[in-house]
């Protein structure tokens, strides 16, 4: 699919049961692996935001009293999101609250199958690893220096640089632009030249390089990654 939703929310607590609600909701768009456009809501939860959930984010009660509820934004929300693929961290925690606001408001639920989480990427690649997002952008080369507190924008902004890191980078084109064409065929081997090149192979012994356990578990994580976003891939039997 060439157009995927990196998403996260904030919220006043850890449990949608127990009554927790989202507080704000960040999108980012990726198109073609590239950022486009952005949204953010700040929503008024109808409940009081406990200090120790305003000590993670920095949201108070001050700033969302005059914040729309989360009935009056879902149509732009699910409008903005439309039926792509969504890429979030730890989605259980993100689509429970999500499910939980839409339900609360007799809204269709999110299918969890259009998620693609990249917790569970992660854990993939990187086993036995700490898979938190400020140690997945330390590990990834993402800058997070700027995040000084959670916010659902700001950390949608990190998971899509996260997201297209893990996935092998931006660039899923060979068509590099600009300039002329490059010449793909070799200049033809004189008789002494083939000779020189057989003779060279045959004194160097046959090598191998094994891969680890770590490199083969990134591999098969990336050709799910190419089957689930491009609905195939060639090396999947």
């Amino acid at each position: 699919m060439s157009r995927l939703i990196a998403l996260d929310t904030e919220t006043t607590g850890l449990s949608p049961a127990k009554g927790d609600r989202i507080v704000e909701i960040g999108c980012v768009e990726l198109v073609q692996m590239r950022k486009g456009e952005h949204r953010q809501w700040f929503v008024n939860p109808e409940r009081p935001i406990p200090a120790e959930a305003t000590r993670i984010h920095g949201i108070t009660d001050a700033q969302v009293a005059g914040a729309p509820v989360f009935k009056a934004i879902a149509r732009e929300f699910l409008d903005f999101i439309g039926s792509d693929g969504l890429v979030i961290h730890n989605a259980a925690f993100d689509m429970g609250f999500l499910n939980a606001e839409l339900g609360r408001i007799k809204y269709p639920l999110l299918d969890i199958g259009r998620v693609i989480d990249t917790l569970a990427l992660a854990r993939r690649r990187f086993p036995g690893a700490k898979a938190d997002l400020d140690s997945l952008c330390k590990r990834m080369k993402v800058d997070n220096s700027h995040r000084k507190l959670h916010g659902a924008l700001l950390d949608a902004e990190l998971l899509a640089d996260l997201y297209v890191a893990l996935s092998g980078g931006a660039q899923f084109a060979m068509d590099l632009g600009g300039g002329a064409p490059v010449a793909t065929t070799a200049p033809e081997m004189t008789g002494e030249d083939k000779a020189n090149v057989s003779i060279a192979a045959a004194a160097r012994p046959v090598r191998s390089w094994p891969l680890s356990r770590e490199e083969e578990e990134a591999h098969e994580a990336f050709l799910e990654f190419m089957q689930k976003e491009f609905g195939g891939c060639l090396w999947i039997n």
